[in-house]
């Protein structure tokens, strides 16, 4: 009667360690792709974010109109102006406000954009002339913005750090020739736009 033969207990754990070696190589092979994913999802995510602060920047700057506006201490407004309080950066009046639902509004809207703990927010009001303690509606844009810089062109082509510039009597305050915006971001470094208006 031949005699069987199976794996000696030698052979068993050369297997299991040559197993062993082999599922660790494995798992360090697929920890370091799935560590990969999360990076670029991560940084997609973030440059989505990137790209719909410029491009909502970009609608509404190049939509700037002239029309200036009451605000809700009765106070007249210019049509694109940097306020004094340190909450808001910049406050205008832009046109293409759409109306899908044909509710009783003007297609002129007032927006701002606000600067808070390193988050650029977007803002805007239901009606041009503000009634008293009317709220803005707010939308946080991108995080990571250490700075929002501006500067403004004015009519003799020169580049003002504030709109309207101290010196300027004209009444009503008219529209910069240009606008040019730089975000310091954490991630990006600095990003600067053009806007003429």
């Amino acid at each position: 009667m031949p005699r069987q033969r199976g794996f000696t207990l030698l052979e068993i754990i050369i297997a299991v360690g040559i197993f062993a070696v082999v599922s660790a190589l494995a798992y360090g092979g697929l920890n370091s792709i799935l560590r990969a994913s999360q990076h670029t999802q991560a940084a997609s995510q973030a440059l989505q974010r990137l790209q719909l602060a410029m491009s909502l920047i970009h609608q509404d700057l190049t939509q700037v109109v002239f029309r200036p506006i009451t605000n809700e201490f009765g106070e007249q407004e210019p049509a694109l102006f940097t306020p004094q309080d340190a909450t808001l950066a910049l406050s205008f009046t832009r046109r293409g406000w759409k109306n899908p639902a044909n509710q009783t509004r003007a297609t002129l809207q007032r927006v701002a954009y606000a600067l808070e703990d390193g988050q650029l927010y977007r803002q805007y009001w239901f009606h041009l002339d503000r009634a008293p303690n009317e709220q803005p509606i707010r939308m946080p844009l991108l995080k990571g913005v250490s700075e929002l810089k501006l500067r403004f062109l004015d009519s003799q082509k020169e580049w003002r750090e504030r709109w309207p510039p101290l010196s300027m009597t004209t009444q009503p305050v008219p529209l910069p020739k240009a606008v040019e915006i730089t975000l310091v971001t954490e991630q990006w470094g600095d990003i600067q736009r053009l806007f003429p208006l």
